[in-house]
């Protein structure tokens, strides 16, 4: 299911690269490169506009800076022995989907197998992008604006339902907050709406979870202990 709504939002990209005037070569290169959507629209807007290649590659990077706290938090839960040079290509394959998941799947599951479950969830996550960024080239002007626009959104509105499920109070607190902070901040900030909502409803989220206190950590069940364990002595 993640690699299909990811499929999708790549269709909506590769239409949105038909639109803005980028050649196939180009659009389908940034999903193979790149594999971040909000980096790939920022990419494709720039260039549309006329943007010089040196601005082009700061915004695409500013909008990566996010990978940054998502591999600090996801690489200290795989075993140090699974940490080789190989690790750095893996880290190619870490989007908002695969983080969101494997934040939730890591507890239940044992940390031997951790790098190789992430390595197969995220490699086919991003084999499928460049296809379908490919296909959503060659069908636009076929599929309706709206549509398109739908597709490219379909991404991050998975991404937040899988997050909820990472720190479940935090995480729905910091939506709740905001979102509801997002339509007044608006008002008179449009252009810092989101950075300005997403500083105001992560920060009260950190500290109204710490107010609450802290929450039970996940369990990995029996099974995957005992499997965890057989593991080990096998090793």
């Amino acid at each position: 299911m993640p690699a299909a709504v990811l499929a999708a939002g790549m269709l909506g990209f590769g239409a949105l690269g038909h639109a803005s005037g980028l050649s196939i070569g180009l659009t389908t290169a940034t999903s193979f490169f790149i594999y971040a959507l909000p980096g790939q629209v920022v990419f494709v807007e720039m260039v549309a506009l006329g943007a010089s290649g040196f601005a082009v590659a700061l915004a695409a990077t500013l909008t990566a800076a996010r990978f940054l706290p998502m591999t600090l938090t996801l690489v200290p839960q795989i075993p140090q022995r699974d940490r080789g040079r190989s690790l750095y290509a893996s880290a190619h394959f870490i989007s908002m989907t695969s983080w969101a998941v494997m934040m939730r799947d890591f507890a239940r599951i044992p940390a031997s197998r951790r790098m190789a479950y992430f390595t197969g969830f995220g490699m086919t996550c991003w084999a499928v992008s460049t296809p379908a960024t490919l296909l959503g080239y060659l069908v636009a002007g076929h599929v309706p604006t709206p549509v398109t626009i739908g597709l490219v959104m379909l991404n991050p509105l998975f991404f937040l339902l899988s997050f909820t499920e990472v720190r479940a109070r935090a995480s729905r607190l910091a939506l709740l907050i905001g979102g509801l902070s997002g339509p007044i901040v608006y008002g008179w900030a449009p252009g810092w709406s989101i950075l300005i909502c997403g500083l105001i409803g992560g920060t009260a989220a950190f500290f109204l979870d710490l107010a609450l206190g802290q929450e039970k950590p996940v369990q990995a069940n029996s099974d995957s202990n005992e499997m965890g364990a057989r593991d080990g002595n096998t090793l």
